[in-house]
């Protein structure tokens, strides 16, 4: 059960963020790869796109067809996704193992075509999305359960969000946008008290963010 603060101490006795429960593949995302820096553009692009698939859904749901997403989008090489056509389309509508979902099965190609020509603007998807960093006025000063639960979206997201779309990008509401920005670090949003709180932090520290 997670406590009011958001904090659930799990079976190895340490203390964590409550939304993986004692799950062992969602605590393995949780601490392995949740809010560390991410500065590829192949991961960026397959982060971004995960998130726009899981709307309305679960992330666990998510998570545990990964690989099939992999298989189905070509490893989210943007290049190769962007050369699709309707013939693929089919295709992944028929993949059981994905999200069947037409609309969000067209976004992800329309997105691999803006994603070729953000590279083409800003050298790479990381220089983009790394530029939108929030400032530490832009943060809260306590990164809480409270707070976490009472913004699903923040400024920058809809700034984002709103650039995404005037770029031609779908599926990028300002909620999306705001997950995407959690689990590729581009803010901390592991919880005080959480165990991996402060070596998250370290990484964003040590991080070069890409010019």
């Amino acid at each position: 059960m997670a406590h009011e603060n958001g904090l659930i101490t799990g079976e190895d006795g340490r203390t964590r963020c409550f939304w993986p429960g004692n799950l062992p593949d969602y605590l393995a995302y949780h601490d392995a790869e949740w809010g560390r820096p991410v500065t590829d553009d192949i991961r960026l692009f397959e982060k971004i796109c995960l998130e726009g698939f899981q709307s309305g859904l679960s992330w666990l749901t998510i998570l545990r067809k990964r690989e099939n997403f992999r298989a189905a989008f070509a490893g989210f090489d943007f290049r190769k996704v962007a050369r699709f056509d309707d013939g693929d389309i089919e295709r992944l509508v028929q993949d059981k193992g994905i999200i069947r979902h037409r609309g969000k099965i067209v976004s992800t190609i329309n997105n691999a075509n803006r994603a070729i020509e953000m590279v083409d603007e800003f050298g790479s998807l990381a220089a983009y999305f790394w530029a939108h960093e929030p400032g530490p006025d832009e943060r809260p000063e306590t990164v809480d359960y409270a707070t976490l639960r009472a913004n699903p979206t923040t400024a920058v997201s809809t700034r984002i969000s709103k650039d995404l779309k005037k770029r031609g990008w779908s599926f990028v509401g300002p909620t999306t946008v705001y997950a995407f920005m959690q689990a590729m670090g581009l803010v901390n949003d592991h919880l005080e008290g959480c165990c991996h709180r402060q070596e998250v932090e370290a990484l964003r520290k040590a991080l070069v963010r890409p010019a």
